[in-house]
């Protein structure tokens, strides 16, 4: 034994890791499969706050949405069994969406293993596609290298999350070890001089580029050097799914976002472009609209796809150009590629940029609230670094298409679609940045998957503003049916509490709009309250998307069925 090398449990080893990573926050549910790491973390309360959750799908949500904020791998704790697959949501998140962070789970004794002992799971097999790594410490001296590890893992090439098993008995076991010296720093991927090349000379040649930025690895610099690239080559920019803080929204070359309720314009001017540069994104099946945007597997235009994660380039479509690259890198060297001499491009970006302008204003919709005017009324009352969550369901159609994201970061969204990511990720956001406003959409259905945790955000003074859209209805799955099995709805209704009670009942503001004239004093009242506030607005079932009612979305399927 080290006479120079304190004796340390392996909880209070794991702790000290942590501190050294610069973790800021842990979100958990308290287990007693890791109630070591818990007391081990006691000793960095000043630096490290911990986070409890009422759910550990909360946790782990919360956990995703400040990796994807921060660039950090967030941090997630639970216990076994149960607290482990109750936090599989947030796992499934970080990986579609390639976002960083590393989950811990307690584990049953290294004796108990292979004897399904209580609670005792064996995570290699449950979380193996879903994380990039799974792995279990069953020597406390090893701790610094597996977190040092996990940490490189979740931050290298396409990021995502890793998961590390404890075994309680070895968070008890006292080990001389040494602490990593220093914190994990996600390795740079620049692209090479000859791809660099090869991209100035397609450019030179194309008389209607479009780029398409979105995925991990962006930065404020990033964001600077790709708009800069953009306006010096006259080229529209979309936003993939749900990545629309990529590239300010009000640029002359914003082209608007690929992903749910695709603006058909936009559609057709990616299938008529003769060079597409795909900057980001993975480009898979809602970037592509089901796989049908692009010739399959060797699109019809000129393809150059620039993506950290080596593994993606190639993989479902065939690029010209592949050039692997972290954004950072690869925008940095664009922007000083030599402007194009391409003056008939400028009608191109023009028009593109006219057709996303037109998708802005608000529709009319039945009932007496609309949807559109309360986004658009947001879209202009906001400060410009506010960050917009949602989840999943029609309701983020309008938040996606009257809301213009102005600044990087602003912009918090599950491309996994998961339902009830809203309200937890609204928390982590506001707990990361609290000066900045905080909105949290949510449909009714997608509020109660994670509403208990309004109880984290009154907890932690979390003055998030929650916008729930009541329709009284699973709005998507109502539409899918109303489109393909009309007159034959079932299980999409819904009984809902009163959720200004509920928020009243936590101790948060609460307040319900019935007509959209009423929302800006309501949401006034909730700014001034300085607490978690809900604002409910009640919505007629009709309105179904911007551009469709629920009557025309079943005559559409009626008529399909006529024929």
């Amino acid at each position: 034994m080290s006479e120079t090398l304190k004796l340390r449990t392996g909880g209070q080893v794991l702790a000290d890791q942590l501190a050294i990573q610069s973790a800021e926050l842990v979100f958990c549910v308290p287990g007693e499969s890791y109630i070591n790491v818990i007391d081990g973390l006691y000793n960095h309360a000043n630096s490290i706050r911990m986070i409890n959750t009422r759910h550990e799908g909360g946790a782990s949500n919360m956990a995703e949405a400040y990796g994807k904020l921060t660039g950090r791998p967030g941090i997630c704790m639970v216990t076994r069994g149960p607290g482990a697959t109750n936090a599989a949501i947030g796992l499934h998140t970080a990986f579609q969406d390639s976002t960083p962070m590393i989950m811990f789970i307690g584990q049953v004794g290294r004796g108990m293993i292979d004897r399904e002992a209580f609670q005792e799971l064996d995570y290699r097999r449950v979380f193996g596609e879903m994380t990039k790594w799974v792995a279990q410490i069953d020597d406390a001296s090893r701790i610094p290298e597996y977190i040092s590890r996990a940490y490189h893992v979740a931050l290298s090439g396409r990021p995502g999350p890793v998961v590390l098993a404890l075994p309680e008995d070895m968070l008890t076991d006292e080990v001389p070890v040494a602490d990593i010296s220093r914190p994990a720093k996600a390795p740079a991927l620049s692209p090479t001089t000859d791809a660099m090349t090869d991209l100035a000379a397609r450019l030179q040649k194309a008389e209607r580029p479009l780029m398409i930025v979105g995925g991990p690895t962006w930065t404020q610099a990033a964001v600077n050097h790709i708009q800069a690239f953009a306006e010096a080559h006259d080229i529209p920019v979309a936003a993939s799914l749900r990545s629309q803080d990529c590239f300010d929204n009000r640029h002359p070359n914003y082209a608007g976002d690929v992903g749910i309720a695709l603006n058909p314009k936009l559609a057709t001017r990616i299938k008529e472009s003769d060079l597409l540069l795909v900057v980001g994104p993975r480009l898979g099946e809602m970037t592509t609209q089901g796989y049908t945007l692009l010739g399959l597997p060797d699109p019809i235009q000129d393809l150059v796809h620039v993506h950290p994660g080596v593994e993606e380039l190639g993989r479902v479509y065939l690029p010209d150009l592949a050039i692997n690259a972290t954004m950072p890198e690869f925008a940095r060297f664009a922007a000083a590629l030599v402007p194009s001499d391409a003056p008939e491009r400028k009608a191109w970006v023009e028009g593109a940029h006219a057709d996303y302008l037109q998708r802005l204003q608000p529709t009319k919709v039945p009932g007496p609230v609309n949807l559109g005017e309360i986004v658009s009324y947001l879209n202009k009352k906001l400060p410009e670094d506010a960050i917009i969550t949602v989840g999943a369901g029609n309701y983020t159609v309008w938040a996606h298409r009257f809301f213009q994201h102005k600044s990087f970061r602003t912009q918090l969204a599950p491309t996994s679609g998961a339902m009830g990511y809203s309200v937890p990720a609204a928390i982590s956001a506001k707990l990361v940045d609290p000066l900045r406003t905080v909105i949290s959409f949510n449909g009714d259905g997608c509020f109660m998957m994670f509403g208990q945790e309004l109880a984290t955000a009154m907890q932690f003074n979390a003055p998030v503003i929650f916008i729930i859209v009541n329709n009284g209805m699973l709005g998507t799955i109502r539409m899918h049916q109303e489109r393909g099995y009309p007159s034959r709805v079932y299980t999409t209704d819904l009984v809902n509490p009163d959720f200004v009670a509920l928020a009243r009942a936590y101790g948060a503001f609460g307040e319900k709009v019935l007509k959209t004239e009423d929302f800006e004093a309501v949401f006034e009242q909730a700014v001034d309250s300085k607490r978690p506030a809900v604002i409910e607005l009640i919505v007629d079932p009709e309105v179904l998307t911007p551009d469709q009612s629920l009557s025309a979305a079943r005559a559409q399927g009626e008529a399909a069925q006529a024929k």
